[in-house]
């Protein structure tokens, strides 16, 4: 068991020595802003892995501010995943953030961003996410099959937002509401933590749709997988079981920052 501990322990740190460069809380607050005006996808924010070359691009035909906004597409088998243990197989196009800014376990930050589903988007039961949030579980760990902690999916024309620490998800919100051939602006405010002091609160529009106080990563042990304390990765634009026919949306106005503790 402790040759076991000390590998986990060699792995995580191997990945957490990436981050040597990000500031720690304590020194800066984290503050991150992407309009997508530059004519390339910016490599200090976004990791190209998560998708084919061609699929991201940037355009000003549709825009939520500024002059221009990114545009992402996915076609039949574009960055194909392969499913394991009894998974169905996935492809996707996403916007990954860099190693740098990931969220750090009993941290508050607000992220906020824009989506644009065009009016002829196709309306299909296929799974399919818009955003989601992932516990980081080291390299070949056992938890890297876990579904997101936190996701945005889209389905026959509903969105939900769903929690998910079991294998059975929760659903936080959803709507039947036509979301296609308009912008609609998101906003979460999240501590991550698998402790009682976690939260989820979500705006749509500027409404709030949701507030969840708890649980809300992952059991971190040895049994789970996952290092202690954790940390959190967020990917948007379209993850989705496969399917013949393309996929486009548009995204504009992303920012990541770090929120003061309550009564600082």
């Amino acid at each position: 068991m402790l040759k076991q501990n000390h590998i986990l322990t060699l792995l995580c740190a191997l990945w957490l020595s990436s981050l040597a460069t990000a500031p720690s809380a304590s020194a800066l607050t984290l503050d991150v802003y992407d309009g997508f005006e530059t004519s390339t996808l910016s490599n200090k924010l976004w990791s190209t892995d998560r998708f084919e070359p061609g699929a991201v691009e940037m355009q000003t035909n549709i825009v939520r501010a500024g002059r221009s906004a990114t545009k992402i597409t996915v076609h039949s088998h574009d960055k194909f995943e392969a499913g394991i243990n009894g998974d169905k197989d996935s492809e996707r196009a996403e916007l990954l953030e860099t190693k740098k800014l990931v969220s750090k376990e009993n941290v508050i930050y607000e992220y906020s961003f824009s989506e644009f589903i065009p009016a002829d988007f196709p309306i299909v039961p296929t799974r399919l996410v818009l955003a989601q949030w992932k516990q980081y579980c080291p390299s070949g760990g056992h938890c890297s099959d876990d579904s997101p902690v936190l996701k945005m999916r889209y389905a026959s024309g509903q969105l939900k937002i769903v929690h998910q620490t079991t294998p059975e998800g929760t659903t936080l919100f959803e709507t039947t509401e036509d979301m296609r051939g308009h912008w609609t602006d998101f906003k979460f405010q999240i501590r991550f933590t698998a402790g009682t002091n976690g939260f989820i609160k979500a705006w749509l529009n500027g409404k709030q749709v949701v507030d969840y106080k708890g649980v809300n990563a992952y059991p971190e042990s040895e049994a789970t997988g996952y290092p202690s304390p954790s940390y959190f990765y967020f990917k948007m634009g379209l993850y989705r079981d496969l399917m013949s026919e393309p996929m486009t949306i548009y995204i504009d106005e992303y920012r990541k920052r770090q929120l003061p503790e309550p009564g600082n």
